[in-house]
């Protein structure tokens, strides 16, 4: 697992228990986070609102939004979420095949005086169908959205399976889980299995992927502000495709001027004395951009 922003890095210990203690104000009574990406299968407000029902916060309020992201077998994907009230805790994620009642359940609790939400049993190491278990260990508020990566199985594919990002929390009155899910597909690798030639990229999200998680960027942590720009690119080439005319027009071009500040930081992450990216993968990130601007 590969942390793209600035965050406390996950921590497997040889228990498969994990106790996050903490003191919080009492206005933090409930915590809530908004999944950022991939997109949610249902609307979420200010608050993350639904989340409190899983396995996908079905207590109802949102609307479906019908979306559903493309990714390939074997990808290492970025999950961002947001928790705008805070709670000591971690993320679990897991994703269902065919159906949601593949999920797995919510852990086991282990209460302790006066917390009935001391700590929850953790999978060290994780066990298909969770992708992820102990994401952003906290004990204090993020200074803003977290992002983390997780790796995509090599033996699944699917047309529509149901990602699910679940966070515990501690120091918090039972229910102990939040959720979200994310509607996505999962598609054949992107390399051939018989020779060393990258298949041709059809999506312009296929394009960004493939560099990203490339060899000449595999070795490099994307900087979260490029990372956006080069996840929201593609986002708006999507809506476009199934946008009026004038609407499309207007996205391409929104599109278009996410694809160049992408690769111009990319190329100013690579300068100075301390780069943030190595030349090789700002290049390769400059390079992709550029192709992809060109074409709109």
């Amino acid at each position: 697992m590969k942390a793209i922003m600035p965050t406390t890095p996950s921590r497997f210990g040889g228990a498969l228990l994990i106790a996050a203690a903490g003191v919080f104000a009492p206005a933090l009574a409930h915590a809530h986070f908004i999944l950022v990406t991939p997109d949610s299968w249902m609307s979420q407000d200010s608050f993350g609102l639904p989340e409190k029902l899983g396995p996908c916060g079905d207590e109802g309020g949102g609307t479906p939004t019908g979306k559903v992201t493309a990714f390939h077998q074997g990808q290492t994907i970025s999950v961002t979420i947001n928790e705008v009230i805070t709670h000591p805790g971690h993320y679990r994620v897991a994703l269902a095949v065919n159906n949601r009642s593949e999920l797995p359940a919510e852990p086991m609790v282990t209460p302790a005086a006066g917390d009935p939400c001391a700590s929850a049993a953790i999978q060290n190491p994780p066990t298909f169908p969770v992708l992820a278990d102990n994401v952003l260990p906290h004990t204090q508020p993020f200074a803003g959205p977290q992002t983390f990566t997780v790796t995509l199985p090599t033996n699944v594919t699917c047309a529509k399976c149901t990602l699910q990002v679940l966070e515990f929390m501690s120091s918090h009155p039972a229910p102990c889980f939040y959720h979200h899910c994310a509607d996505i597909s999962v598609q054949g690798e992107l390399v051939s299995t018989t020779s060393t030639t990258t298949r041709p990229c059809p999506t312009p999200r296929c394009s960004v992927e493939a560099v990203v998680q490339g060899p000449a960027c595999g070795s490099d942590t994307i900087p979260a502000a490029i990372r956006r720009k080069l996840d929201r690119a593609p986002e708006l080439l999507e809506q476009a495709e199934t946008s009026p005319p004038g609407k499309a027009r207007v996205l391409r071009k929104k599109a278009k001027r996410f694809l160049e500040r992408a690769g111009g930081a990319a190329r100013r992450a690579s300068r100075g004395k301390k780069p943030k990216l190595s030349a090789g993968c700002a290049a390769s990130i400059k390079q992709t951009t550029d192709q992809l601007a060109g074409g709109l």
